[in-house]
């Protein structure tokens, strides 16, 4: 993720209660023992799951979904989906608002982030990605080969890779244009034919009494404030996706119509989910 976005508004400075503070501690006890207490198990099932199975994994991305759906359970956030589960071998695509996206989009479907190559190094989130089994890239034309061999690799053991297009989290109000670069990957001879992309639309809802970019992460934004600000509210929003058709690679002439496409599809899904 990569909070770059600006608008030029700045957000609410954090404010935290007495009462806050308390919910800070409480959730986070209850939340650090869920995420890290799952990745523990995960662990310990992939020294399993590894050598018997390889690139395949039919058990841990079980326990990464219920720790993500148990995650709003704890925050106190609504969750909510509508639309069917691309069966086809592909990716998913979705717009980007925070870190909160990638609970969300694990919550119901179980899917891999592709993410770029500098993740993999940041302390705790990078140890996750790892163990979650994150494909992490480097904007390196020189790689493109080699990242589209590993795209193909992961696709063909039954993956669901998820990318943000945007490459950028937003304040959550709008979709921007979708960059085209890692649709070119599912032009390749060997994955053109076989591939879909299904588009999500993710929208957050602020808590009741809270700015409408409540739960947006952008600008200079820091990760600490925001998720205390996350941890710290008395009351939750709520958070809707729509999971739409999905679409067939070979049906365009190139990375820059599918994602185009793509990008008409989220940023219509997220308009009628704000109306």
């Amino acid at each position: 993720m990569s909070a770059t976005w600006d608008d030029g508004e700045a957000p609410e400075p954090l404010q935290i209660t007495p009462m806050g503070w308390l919910l800070v501690l409480l959730r986070a006890m209850v939340l650090g023992t869920l995420v890290f207490g799952g990745l523990v198990i995960l662990l310990l099932l992939r020294l399993i799951e590894r050598p018997l199975f390889g690139l395949h994994r039919p058990m841990t991305p079980f326990i990464t979904q219920f720790v993500c759906r148990s995650a709003f359970w704890v925050l106190g956030m609504g969750f909510s989906t509508q639309g069917e589960l691309m069966k086809e071998r592909g990716a998913v695509v979705a717009n980007h608002t925070s870190w909160l996206d990638i609970f969300a989009l694990n919550a119901r479907k179980r899917v891999y982030f592709v993410s770029k190559a500098e993740v993999a190094a940041w302390p705790g989130i990078g140890w996750l990605a790892r163990a979650t089994g994150t494909v992490f890239i480097e904007r390196n034309p020189k790689r493109a080969k080699e990242q589209t061999e590993l795209f193909e690799a992961r696709l063909k053991a039954g993956h669901k890779l998820l990318f943000f297009p945007e490459g950028t989290s937003t304040d959550g109000l709008r979709v921007l244009p979708f960059k085209t670069t890692l649709f070119a990957a599912f032009f390749g001879d060997h994955l053109r034919d076989i591939c879909h992309i299904q588009p999500v639309s993710v929208v957050f809802y602020a808590p009741s009494g809270k700015e409408d970019r409540f739960y947006g992460w952008w600008g200079e934004m820091d990760f600490a404030p925001h998720l205390l600000k996350t941890l710290a509210a008395p009351r939750q929003g709520r958070v809707e996706l729509i999971y739409h058709r999905p679409l067939k690679v070979a049906d365009f002439a190139n990375r820059k119509a599918l994602a185009a496409e793509c990008e008409r599809i989220v940023a219509e899904g997220h308009r009628l989910l704000r109306k």
